[in-house]
This record gives C-alpha cells, sequence and structure tokens, in this order.
C-alpha cells in the first residue's frame, strides 16, 4: 500500500513522500525499511531518531522523525487501525460443513460459516454473516446476531441472547449454571435450579475461556461495548455497563452491578452484592470488597483509594525500622520520666 493511501485510510497528515511502499506495521525498535511504525508513549522518544522504519505514525507535536510522519491526533489508535489494514484475510467461506449438526428448526442467516463439528440446538438463530469456528456447542432457543465471530470450542448455552458484532475467543462459556446452593438441615447442600438467562449486548468482546453464568431469576447481562480479557469469572445475576474494560483473571461475585467505563486491572476480585460506580478504575490485584463511589480509583486488599494505597504501602517496608525507633523513644522517655521523679517517690515503689 501507497504511504499516501494509507495516510488518508487513516485520516492523518502526510509529511514526506506519499509514494513510499508500505508492507506491514512493525515496533519502532524492530521496523525495517517498507514498515510503518508508530511513537504514542514519550518515552520511546530516543528509538524514534534512529528507527529504520519507512514511516511512523506520531502526534502533531512529536519531534520530527528521520523517515516519512503520518501526523495523528491518536497515534495509537491511528497504529491499531493500520494494524487492521494489513492483518491477513481469513475468514472462512460461508456454508455449513458435513459435520456440522444443526437442528431442523433452527434459523441460519445469509452467509453464515458453520465449521465442522458445531452443533445448533432447536429453536436457535445465528444472524447473518457470522462465523463459527469448530467444534462449538450452541443451546437450545439461543439468539445469536449478525456478523458475530465464535471462536472454536465455545459453549453457549441453552436461551443465550448475543448481540451482533459479538466475538467469542477460544473456549469460552456463556450461561453455565451460577454457584448457587441452600445448606440443607443435616449439613448437606440443595442446589438452586440456574434457570434464567445472559445476554450478551453489540460489540462485545469475551477472552478465551472466560465464562458468564446464568442466574436462578433475572438476567446477567455484559452491555454494548465492554471488552473482557482471558480467565475471567463473571458469576450469575452480575450486570456490566457499557465500554468497560477488565483485564485477566479478574472475578466478579453475584449480583454485583458495575456501572459504565470502569476499568479492573489483572487478577481484581469483586465480591458479590455492590454496586461500582461509573469510571471506577480498579489498580491489579486489588480486593473490591466494598461498594465503590463513580470516578474513583482504589488499590489493595480491601481497596482503598489508590493515593492512601500508595503512601500506605511505601511506609510498609519502613514498619520493622519504625518499630525499632518507637521501641527507643518509648525506652527513652521511661528513663527521662524515672530521672524526673522526686526521691521521695523513688524510696516508696
Amino acid at each position: 500500500m501507497k504511504l499516501r493511501e494509507l495516510a488518508e485510510r487513516l485520516d492523518c497528515r502526510l509529511e514526506g513522500d506519499g509514494d513510499v511502499e508500505i508492507r506491514r506495521v512493525a515496533g519502532i525498535q524492530t521496523a525495517e525499511a517498507g514498515d510503518v511504525t508508530f511513537l504514542a508513549n514519550p518515552k520511546y522518544e530516543k528509538a524514534l531518531r534512529t528507527t529504520r522504519a519507512s514511516a511512523v505514525i506520531l502526534k502533531g507535536d512529536a519531534p520530527a522523525a528521520p523517515c516519512a510522519m503520518l501526523r495523528a491526533k491518536d497515534p495509537y489508535l491511528a497504529f491499531a487501525r493500520a494494524v487492521g489494514l494489513f492483518a491477513p484475510v481469513s475468514r472462512p467461506a460461508p456454508g455449513v460443513h458435513m459435520s456440522a449438526s444443526v437442528a431442523p428448526d433452527a434459523q441460519i442467516g445469509v452467509d453464515v460459516s458453520l465449521g465442522p463439528f458445531v452443533a445448533v440446538g432447536e429453536g436457535a438463530a445465528i444472524g447473518d454473516r457470522t462465523i463459527v469456528f469448530p467444534n462449538v456447542t450452541i443451546g437450545p432457543g439461543t439468539r445469536i446476531g449478525s456478523d458475530c465471530v465464535i471462536h472454536s470450542n465455545v459453549s453457549i448455552r441453552e436461551r443465550v441472547t448475543l448481540g451482533d458484532r459479538v466475538v467469542l475467543q477460544n473456549g469460552v462459556v456463556i450461561g453455565g449454571d451460577g454457584y448457587g446452593f441452600v445448606r440443607r438441615g443435616d449439613g448437606t447442600h440443595e442446589k438452586i435450579p440456574q434457570v434464567a438467562t445472559v445476554i450478551i449486548e453489540d460489540d462485545v468482546e469475551l477472552g478465551a475461556n472466560t465464562t458468564v453464568d446464568r442466574p436462578a431469576v433475572g438476567e446477567t447481562r455484559i452491555r454494548q461495548g465492554t471488552k473482557i480479557d482471558n480467565l475471567v469469572m463473571i458469576a450469575h445475576g452480575v450486570s456490566v455497563g457499557r465500554n468497560v474494560l477488565m483485564a485477566a483473571q479478574v472475578g466478579v461475585a453475584g449480583s454485583t452491578e458495575i456501572g459504565d467505563e470502569v476499568v479492573f486491572g489483572g487478577q481484581v476480585g469483586v465480591g458479590g452484592h455492590l454496586t461500582i460506580g461509573r469510571g471506577v478504575v480498579a489498580v491489579g490485584q486489588s480486593g473490591v470488597t466494598n461498594s465503590v463511589a463513580p470516578g474513583a480509583m482504589v488499590s489493595g486488599y480491601p481497596a482503598i483509594d489508590s493515593r492512601e494505597w500508595r503512601r500506605a504501602s511505601a511506609v510498609f517496608r519502613r514498619l520493622p525500622e519504625l518499630k525499632r525507633r518507637i521501641e527507643e523513644l518509648e525506652a527513652q522517655v521511661r528513663a527521662l520520666t524515672a530521672a524526673d521523679e522526686p526521691e521521695s517517690d523513688k524510696g516508696t515503689s
């Protein structure tokens, strides 16, 4: 692709030779001739001076590069779109593989691709242009929208609803039973039937081996635009807002409400029946045991205001020294107190 065309498609301002041929996108330190790279973090400005790339995507006010430049309002976003432009196309051909099992009353849209050993249950519906890779199970009564991509070994249980353009990475399980049991009088446990539904709205992506459980009543819902990483657990009855980001190994307990644009770092744990306000950020490995007000940033366990946690964590490693100093001061106070006692008091003690 000519650099001039790339600039137009990324809506960037071109500075340099627009006839340069671009073959791929690469990192700033490994790029070669024919590559386009990007600069979004100032700490890589030194590498910019020595890059061998043919072109670089950067901000409008960034230092000049030794190659052609594409000036962008958001270089990282432009980079992401450039990767998409150069990504190899691997869309399977439309059609139903001969080894797939599709219920007679299932509704299959236009240009749908069903791979080998896909199973589609009774009364299920799959929208136009959706791709289902091998070994996927789609339960009875499930509704899947248009332009979805469902990777291998995904399990979508009965009566689940997926919107349009949903992406499910390998091994996702949607609609598994929520963890609900009642203790009997003899100490054993009786299972609460988990018979409600899960709803995944438009433009949601779920990472590999992520699970979203169904509740006994009501629904579990993940709203539009949310992106969830690998190995995340969303328990029964959870409500996840729009455009939420969750990194790997997050766990959210049952019946918690998560507002729009919340960000959870890796391995964040969230207790049940909580409310997490809009725009909350929980730093990685935080343990959220109480509801969090909108816009807060929390850290630690139990999670507290992130600034307080940083100040406290700076003190932790000095605790042995501080304990020793306190003990020394206490000894000095005792010595001074003893020295100030009247002689008569000392004799009667």
